[in-house]
């Protein structure tokens, strides 16, 4: 099996039996925020898009570049399309010309011509990606992958019971706004950066250590930030609390716990992987590269400078009514939600910043009571400030999604009081019927499946089951005192009140494991 670097989260597989193109993305997502790093616009996707197969994990625009799909990969190949909820993926791939596809059955494994076998895992929370997020197994000859790519299944059992895997690729970066864009003080920042990148690698660590594979490839990150304005993302300057740390940070943190087996993949790198052992070319050397890691970015910013400033001369829709757009779009969905509506909890206010630069329009999406109108003084415990333009973009577009938008994109600053609402990026990624409705139906059945199931974590007993996503505790719970942490996403938990410490609602039950009565059992929405 052959394995070629194309950036990113992106691979192409060559078998005997079939190609297969991964998550190809070459151009600039979210606002032209994100690009690829290292580099993968000048490969050869002439020939790297002539293909057998086509896979898009999921549709973040990291994974699904909708302009590269069209342009650069065969409309003969056939699509390997997850089992999502909704008909999205299925959808825009046909807009852009596909026409075959093959519906993989979720966790089952598909043999395809020639005795090429895939199976994939679609996650389907709303939290998933937007709405669903995706793994592929693959297996020629005895030769075993998985690109588990930016995905978080709870476990990888369904993986590896199919036999031993050869090559894992995963994630092992940043791909989130927080805590950069929050309002904080330095400090503070680096602080809250420093626990998300310790994070990071520890759930990296942990599905390396499940799935045990000859080699480990570190994808699905980092971004780079050429915009100026966002240029201080890139982990270039020394910062303890950057969340974006790239894979030679990786195989030097990887190496701290005994990783000895991973493996890089530049853009153009080639591995054979065999079932006796992994051999690798590199377009250059891998450690010379990001050496020169300033040096490359400060390059591509340059090089890539009039493709963001044309992306910025695209955004502004003066004729857009912001107000009434929002009402007219947000309102029907509000009357709609239920479960989002009950999370959320209160009003969420948007401040626009005008062309000038300092005028500023506050407009409240007020969750309990159902409408969008203009800020009226009143307290508010969520607040988003960005340019006009962004939103007028958005509506102009129709964008279902502002989180795979305008959030990703970290031009914005934003402010909370208390904990992380999940329910607030929950809703403003379903700003349609379909998505809402399964969102509504999802917490819905989440908030009535009881788990009934305890298990003995140090002096106290808890439900096995994590409340936010239903993580095996077994595996991923840690207790610390009075605290349990989800290592999965990081969620902790106090234990004698249940209360969860993250974020709004999924409260935990737990007793002492001497205690004779157990606390009250925990809600899934408060």
């Amino acid at each position: 099996m052959r394995v070629t670097g194309t950036g990113h989260a992106s691979m192409r597989i060559d078998t005997a039996a079939g190609s297969i193109l991964c998550d190809p993305w070459v151009n600039p997502a979210y606002f032209a925020s994100w690009f690829p790093f290292p580099d993968n616009s000048l490969l050869d996707w002439e020939t790297l898009g002539q293909v057998d197969y086509l896979y898009v994990s999921h549709l973040h625009r990291d994974h699904f570049d909708a302009k590269h799909l069209r342009d650069f990969v065969s409309k003969d190949a056939t699509v390997l399309l997850p089992e999502f909820p909704t008909s999205e993926m299925e959808d825009e791939l046909r807009e852009l010309g596909f026409t075959k596809f093959l519906k993989a059955p979720n966790e089952q494994v598909v043999e395809l011509p020639g005795g090429l076998k895939i199976m994939i895992q679609a996650l389907t929370s709303p939290t998933d990606g937007p709405i669903g997020d995706s793994s592929l197994w693959v297996e020629y000859d005895g030769v075993r992958l998985l690109n588990q790519n930016d995905a978080r299944p709870t476990d990888l059992s369904v993986f590896a019971e199919l036999g031993h895997v050869h090559a894992h690729m995963l994630q092992f970066s940043g791909a989130i706004w927080y805590p950069m864009v929050y309002e904080l003080p330095q400090a503070a920042k680096t602080a809250f950066g420093k626990q998300k990148r310790e994070r990071q690698f520890d759930r990296t660590w942990r599905y390396i250590d499940d799935l045990k594979a000859d080699h480990v490839f570190p994808i699905a990150g980092p971004p780079c930030f050429l915009d100026d304005a966002l240029w201080q993302f890139n982990d270039i300057h020394g910062d303890e609390g950057n969340i974006f740390p790239d894979q030679s940070v990786f195989l030097a943190e990887y190496a701290k716990v005994g990783g000895t087996n991973g493996i890089v993949l530049l853009p153009g790198s080639v591995t054979e992987v065999t079932t006796e052992g992994a051999t690798t070319t590199h377009p250059v050397p891998v450690e010379e590269f990001f050496a020169n890691k300033a040096a490359h970015l400060e390059e591509m910013r340059e090089r890539k400078r009039p493709v963001i400033e044309a992306e910025k001369a695209s955004w502004r829709h003066p004729e857009v009514d912001v107000l009434g757009e929002m009402k007219r779009r947000i309102e029907p969905l509000l009357d709609e939600s239920i479960y989002l509506a009950k999370g959320v909890g209160g009003p969420v206010r948007f401040d626009l910043v005008g062309y000038d630069g300092e005028s500023v329009e506050s407009i409240v999406v007020d969750f309990p009571g159902k409408e969008v109108r203009p800020y009226a003084d009143e307290k508010v415990r969520y607040r988003f400030r960005t340019e006009r333009a962004l939103i007028e973009h958005l509506l102009h577009i129709g964008e279902v999604d502002w989180v795979n938008s305008l959030f990703l994109s970290c031009r914005f600053s934003a402010a909370r009081i208390g904990q992380y609402n999940e329910f607030v990026y929950a809703f403003f990624k379903c700003l349609s019927t379909e998505r809402l409705q399964y969102a509504e139906g999802w917490y819905d059945e989440h908030e009535r499946t009881s788990d009934a199931e305890d298990i003995t974590l140090g002096d106290w007993v808890v439900q096995r089951r994590c409340p936010h996503l239903k993580a095996d505790l077994t595996r991923f719970g840690i207790v610390d005192g009075d605290q349990l942490t989800c290592q999965l996403h990081g969620w902790k938990f106090d234990l004698p009140s249940g209360r969860c410490l993250t974020s709004v609602g999924h409260k935990v039950r737990a007793h002492r494991a001497d205690a004779n009565t157990p606390a009250p059992a925990g809600e899934a929405v408060s």
